[in-house]
């Protein structure tokens, strides 16, 4: 994973790390690197609940950002093959390259079917199982579909039953709520009890993207009913709030950052008093996701006596038309006011978060977004867009709404630019879109069946290019035009819309 000596000073800069004698040890892999691995609190959840069972540890391991050198688990330098399983949290798409990259480092063959009784038994879960796990399946034994805490300690306990015997291991799963495995349907996502909330961090490190950051649940779920989003209110029973005082007693001592972590975390009834209670105790505070219809001026107010410096919104859609569309309760006037709140509280800069080629969107969405552009500029002197290509997901209702394409999206950019120049606004208001390519790499895996992880191999193999995974969609037949992959009409969108309210 990391030299020696890379590998004993990244252990040597963490704090909390958790060493265990055991009879039994599981690599835990992220198929990313570090920084990203121990930003995630599904992650160092799991890693926790592991170690928490009698005779079991977890050792981690992660994308090594360097070729070469021994490919070893990180609290023990152990080869990662020699593990009876890899569990491996997958958090999107594009993380299956990686995945197929760590157990090739490894020296396990990536595809199941190519493996054999004595290579290590693979497991997968994480953030992508919400939505569409299939992908995943050429290369593992079994999936955790959704909430894991309980479930991989079950699929742990089972495996060290049948002697980590593969074959015994999946004839036990199947039918199993929460497993998947080939030739199965994808069962309904799991859910752990409230008991076991909240998710918090086990070890702090400043070789991270969220520096020494104590990350801890304020909320599972979601209560809104966003028609692109997976963790909606119809997922797992919605929103599940964790109480201010639970929340707040779970702080170590000593922790000099907090980060409030959750799908809607400014949707929690008491969260101007948790941020209160995080300041107060002269801490940094982080939220995951700020809603701009739930600020108000004391909440903006204790999040820069709290160390922001920028003030971070979803928009989502592109004009009030196309934010009903995707069921987005933010509108102009809430978009505004967070201006007016970041611009007196002096935070250095407004960023929003956009979508484009939402189904149905238009040229003149565009343009409206440019006349928004235009006021929030006159408000506060510093304005960012964070625009990224819309992507439908499976579970979701838009599940099957095509990829605007590649072209339309780059034309969108393209009108918005021209927009913001022609009224002046270039030097106001930023632009940082990510790739329509990559987005649409994205679309293809994320509306694809397993044969989309072989095409993820097959790329892989050629050098990652997005012409490698154009070329290997083409040639593995990866399409998304099954009965789920269609245009949606304008009847249709009103429908979803209809049906989204009644949840």
């Amino acid at each position: 994973m990391h030299s020696v000596t890379d590998r004993k000073t990244l252990l040597a800069a963490e704090r909390g790390t958790l060493f265990k004698e055991a009879e039994v040890r599981i690599a835990l892999v992220y198929p990313s690197p570090y920084r990203a691995a121990m930003s995630s609190l599904g992650y160092q959840q799991i890693y926790r609940t592991l170690h928490a069972m009698p005779g079991v540890a977890a050792d981690r391991v992660m994308l090594p950002e360097e070729p070469g050198g021994r490919f070893e688990t990180l609290e023990t330098a152990l080869p990662v093959g020699s593990y009876p399983m890899l569990a491996y949290s997958v958090a999107y798409e594009m993380e299956i390259a990686g995945l197929v990259e760590t157990l090739e480092r490894a020296s396990i063959p990536p595809l199941r079917a190519d493996r054999e009784r004595h290579h290590p038994i693979i497991i997968a879960g994480g953030p992508l199982t919400f939505s569409n796990p299939a992908p995943l399946l050429p290369f593992v034994d079994a999936i955790i579909v959704g909430e894991g805490e309980e479930l991989v300690q079950e699929l742990v306990t089972i495996a060290r039953d049948v002697g980590f015997d593969r074959d015994k291991l999946r004839a036990r799963l199947q039918g199993k709520p929460g497993y998947y495995l080939d030739g199965e349907t994808v069962p309904k996502v799991a859910q752990v009890a409230d008991e076991l909330l909240p998710a918090r961090s086990v070890i702090a490190t400043p070789n991270t993207e969220l520096a020494d950051m104590f990350m801890t649940e304020a909320a599972r779920g979601c209560s809104r009913g966003c028609t692109y989003c997976v963790m909606r209110r119809s997922t797992n029973g919605g929103m599940r709030i964790v109480d201010r005082e639970h929340i707040i007693a779970g702080i170590p001592a000593g922790t000099t950052k907090v980060g409030l972590v959750g799908a809607a975390v400014t949707d929690h009834p008491d969260i101007v008093q948790i941020v209160r209670d995080v300041v107060e105790r002269g801490c940094q505070v982080g939220i995951s996701s700020l809603r701009a219809d739930k600020l108000t001026d004391d909440l903006v107010g204790l999040l820069a006596r709290g160390g922001y410096r920028t003030l971070t919104v979803a928009a989502d859609g592109a004009s009030e038309r196309m934010r009903r569309v995707v069921e987005r309760s933010t509108k102009a006037h809430h978009l505004l006011r967070s201006a007016e709140l970041a611009r007196a509280h002096r935070l250095h800069t407004l960023k929003v978060y956009m979508m484009l080629g939402v189904p149905s969107e238009t040229d003149d969405d565009v343009d409206e977004l440019v006349d928004l552009s235009r006021q929030l500029a006159a408000i506060h002197p510093r304005v960012a867009y964070g625009l990224a290509p819309f992507v439908a997901k499976r579970n979701t209702p838009l599940d099957g709404a095509p990829f605007a394409g590649i072209d339309v999206v780059e034309s969108r950019l393209a009108r918005l630019r021209k927009g913001l120049s022609k009224a002046g606004l270039a030097a106001k208001v930023e632009v940082r879109p990510t790739s329509a390519r990559w987005a649409w790499v994205e679309y293809m895996i994320a509306q694809g069946e397993s044969v989309a992880g072989l095409a993820v191999m097959d790329a892989f193999h050629a050098g990652g290019s997005f012409a490698a995974y154009k070329k290997a969609f083409a040639a593995r037949g990866v399409s998304p035009t099954g009965p789920r992959a269609r245009v949606l009409s304008s009847q249709e969108l009103i429908s979803l819309k209809r049906r989204q309210i009644a949840i």
